[in-house]
Parts: C-alpha cells; sequence; structure tokens
C-alpha cells in the first residue's frame, strides 16, 4: 500500500517589529551622549589652555607698561583708595596703576588700563601719563574688535599713534578736573595739545579711543597728581 507523502511547506517566524520609538530613543540617548563628551572635552580644554592664556595676558600687559612709559625701566605697583593711591596689597581688586621708574628710581610715569565701547565691542588701552609733562606720553591697544583695515588703524597707524606721544591732560589749579579735556578732532585740524586728530574712514573707532581716554583721564589723572608724593618715595625705597 503506498503512503500518500504529505510536504509540509510554510514561511519562517517573522522577525519581531521594533517597539514603536525605539529607533528614535536610541538615536536621542547616542547624540546626548556624544553632546556630553564634547562639554567634557570643551571644559577640559579650556582648563587646560586657561592658566597659559593668563601668562599670555599677563606678559602682553607687562611689555605694554614699558611701551607706554619710555624711560621706565621698572614699576611698582599701586591701587586706588579714597582717592589716594596706595600699594596694590591694600586694596586688591582696585583699578591699578603702574608706576615706572628709570635707572635711578626716579618716576617717569604712571600707566593705566581703560576701556570703552568701540565700533564693533570693547575696546581695551592701556596709556602712560608723565606727571611731570602734565601729558599722556604713551598708548597701546590692548584689546580690540574693530573692524579689520579700518577700525584696526587705532593700533597701527603712525599718525594716529603719534597723538600720545605729548596728549596735554593738566589739572586746573583745584587740583580736582582737567583744565582741557581731550578731544577729537577731523584729521588735518589739530591746533591744540589736548586735541586727537582723527583718522580718515575710522572715525567711530578714534571717537572710541578719544572718550575712553577723556573718562578716564578725568578720573585718574587727579588720582595720580594728589598721590605724587607717594609714587615718588617709592622709587627711593
Amino acid at each position: 500500500m503506498a503512503h500518500e507523502a504529505t510536504a509540509h511547506t510554510g514561511s519562517a517566524p517573522a522577525a519581531p517589529v521594533p517597539a514603536a520609538g525605539t529607533s528614535s530613543t536610541k538615536m536621542i540617548m547616542t547624540m546626548g551622549t556624544l553632546g556630553l563628551v564634547c562639554a567634557v572635552l570643551i571644559v577640559a580644554a579650556f582648563q587646560l589652555t586657561q592658566p597659559a592664556i593668563e601668562r599670555n595676558k599677563a606678559a602682553a600687559l607687562e611689555r605694554a607698561v614699558f611701551d607706554v612709559i619710555p624711560g621706565a625701566t621698572s614699576k611698582v605697583v599701586f591701587a586706588e583708595k579714597d582717592g589716594r593711591l596706595v600699594p596694590e596689597s591694600e586694596a586688591p581688586g582696585a583699578l591699578r596703576y603702574f608706576a615706572g621708574y628709570d635707572d635711578n628710581q626716579r618716576l617717569v610715569g604712571v600707566a593705566v588700563e581703560a576701556s570703552g565701547q568701540g565700533f564693533a565691542d570693547l575696546v581695551k588701552v592701556i596709556f602712560g601719563y608723565a606727571p611731570d609733562r602734565g601729558a599722556i606720553v604713551g598708548m597701546k591697544v590692548l584689546e580690540s574688535h574693530e573692524t579689520p583695515g579700518l577700525g584696526t588703524k587705532i593700533e597701527t597707524d603712525a599718525a594716529f599713534r603719534a597723538n600720545f606721544e605729548a596728549l596735554e591732560v593738566k589739572l586746573r589749579a583745584s587740583g580736582n578736573d582737567i583744565e582741557n579735556p581731550i578731544v577729537l578732532v577731523k584729521p588735518g585740524k589739530k591746533t591744540n595739545p589736548w586735541e586727537i586728530e582723527a583718522i580718515t574712514g575710522a572715525t567711530i573707532s578714534s571717537t572710541a579711543v578719544t572718550n575712553i581716554l577723556h573718562n578716564s583721564t578725568a578720573r585718574t589723572v587727579p588720582v595720580i597728581m594728589n598721590s605724587l608724593q607717594t609714587l615718588e618715595a617709592n622709587g627711593h625705597e
């Protein structure tokens, strides 16, 4: 008797369908992990490089102090307290004044940092004031984000920088305010020693520097002149 062969045909079991949202969840978790790793790397890089950045800034400031006080070979840092200058340790965190002395320990000038709004961003400068001449005798831009080629001329333009070789800033007889405050004039129109001649095509940046020096000297020059005895005595200690 012949046996009838029975063939069993059928498809393989279907793969399980992923639960709705599983793919999106994995993507979000992956992106979150990558974001966390990137954040950690950024913070680590900042912490590793920050000391070097601060050292470079301190070195640049050190050079700038001597650049804006011609003839200075040493310096002592003071700070403002109650309208007078005292050693920095007595007024930590206050505005600093860098007194520069020559080889004979004679006071030749005082450097002060100042800042204000420029065309694009904050402009930070340092200027040197010579008490015996009643004038700014040097200015250097420490930080600027002005328009390349125009605004940056406040750093590179020789004619503009010449304004600060002997920019008059004298006190009135009262000793409390500036006799002739610093002002900006058009190119070729400078006739007085307290005027700054603007850079052609960079009036806004020229104005920014003028305003910074105008405002800063109004505050700092009276303090310097009222503290001359302290500053001069320190050079002979």
